[in-house]
């Protein structure tokens, strides 16, 4: 940690009790790690999901940060024009647009694409539950291969797409990976961001029981699982240079690594995948991390 900012947690309580969320929510724990991160100094941007309900209905608000709720394409270029604004007053604040999967891979991508184009410095956070969990569970484009949703009921046929791939091919400052199943390396994660001029990008992973099928109960166990088995990487991508959070490293050799079977087997979504499917998913964990040790 070259910034010598690990063991210092902001106070700030981001999130205040009695959210509409679902019963072991991923995206509440997400958020109030983000307060213990970045501080009060933050104005979301929240994008059309699950979130816009948690917070609950205007004008109430839960989350104890100024927010701004916008529609799925607008996310980025709200923050940019925020971001702008703050900067003209002499206003240090940390613009942060809160988006899901769906908001980010698939309807919201060109609204991000041209922010990060432009080195917008704002801090855009991807919630990923893999499918569109607001609006009935459809698969989106980062949901893994072989997961059952309401529109693949036999299992998707495509493997998810890499967004921080992707993040990291717009030459952007910052690109992160973290999973709520990892609290200090997220939070690590958030006050480097914060430090940084220019475009940020950081991709959380948060499990959702009800679009898994798991019980609320493992939304932890699942969200460390996912990274144990080495199918969700944690890793930083600072001005052009990679580096493996310390949670993952054991995923650079494939003779280490945990089978991701145990992640599977945990969930329902996977309960039809075939010995041959799970061989697929095998091929996207071996050839993602063969992608990263080249970047190394």
């Amino acid at each position: 940690m070259s910034l010598g900012l690990r063991g210092i947690l902001n106070k700030h309580n981001a999130i205040l009790s009695g959210t509409s969320a679902c019963p072991g929510c991923p995206e509440n724990m997400a958020m109030r790690m983000l307060g213990m991160g970045l501080g009060k100094d933050v104005v979301l941007v929240v994008v059309a999901g699950c979130s816009s309900i948690i917070q609950g209905n205007a004008p109430y608000n839960a989350y104890n940060f100024p927010t701004v709720n916008v529609a799925f394409a607008a996310g980025p270029a709200t923050a940019s024009g925020l971001a702008r604004a703050y900067k003209q007053r002499g206003k240090n604040v940390t613009v942060v647009v809160w988006a899901g999967d769906g908001g980010t891979a698939d309807i919201g991508f060109a609204s991000l694409s041209g922010a990060a184009e432009r080195n917008e410095n704002i801090l855009y956070l991807c919630v990923d539950n893999e499918a569109y969990m607001n609006s009935g569970g459809q698969r989106s484009g980062s949901t893994p291969f072989g997961a059952i949703t309401s529109t693949t009921p036999e299992g998707k046929k495509e493997n998810k797409k890499n967004l921080p791939f992707l993040m990291i091919a717009h030459n952007v400052p910052y690109v992160a990976t973290a999973s709520v199943g990892y609290p200090h390396d997220y939070i690590e994660k958030l006050k480097r961001a914060k430090q940084i001029d220019g475009f940020k990008y950081l991709h959380v992973l948060t499990p959702d029981p009800y679009g898994w099928l798991f019980d609320p109960s493992k939304t932890v166990e699942v969200a460390k699982l996912a990274v144990q088995t080495c199918y969700w990487p944690l890793f930083e991508y600072i001005n052009g240079k990679l580096e493996i959070s310390s949670e993952s490293l054991h995923c650079l050799d494939k003779r280490t690594r945990r089978p991701i079977r145990d992640f599977l087997s945990i969930q329902g979504r996977f309960k039809k995948l075939s010995e041959e499917q799970i061989k697929v998913l095998e091929q996207y964990v071996d050839s993602m991390w063969e992608k990263l040790k080249s970047m190394l």
